[in-house]
């Protein structure tokens, strides 16, 4: 591939995610996470949020089951400037969260979407 090929690819615009019930999974993102909606279409069943960053989320119905793994299942990273503040805040609205964790980089934990989706909140350390 040369040079030119490699340029044509810009950036990540979107992540699906996949959930049983739109409607309930963009209340729930707009509602617990704050994110804002950019494009809502109930005939294909999809939803597209804006994440306060470059990349949207596009939230896609399926009439199958949703089966995430936290082992195996691709997930997005959200960026936040404080972890234990926002997983507090996430704790407080009742959000399936867990704990922690934290090295020399990144202070970061694993939540949950109605659908058990894997999400990951993010923060890089000065």
């Amino acid at each position: 591939m040369n040079r030119q090929e490699a340029t044509l690819l810009q950036g990540i615009d979107t992540i699906i995610v996949r959930v049983s019930n739109l409607e309930t999974s963009k209340n729930w993102y707009q509602d617990n996470l704050g994110f804002g909606l950019l494009w809502h279409d109930p005939v294909t069943k999809l939803a597209i949020l804006d994440t306060n960053g470059p990349t949207s989320l596009t939230l896609w119905q399926t009439d199958k089951k949703v089966e995430a793994d936290k082992d195996t299942a691709s997930f997005p990273i959200f960026k936040t400037v404080d972890a234990v503040s926002l997983r507090q805040d996430l704790l407080q609205k009742g959000l399936a969260v867990e704990e922690i964790m934290q090295d020399n980089y990144v202070k970061y934990f694993l939540f949950f979407d109605p659908d058990g989706n894997v999400l990951e909140a993010c923060e890089v350390l000065g």
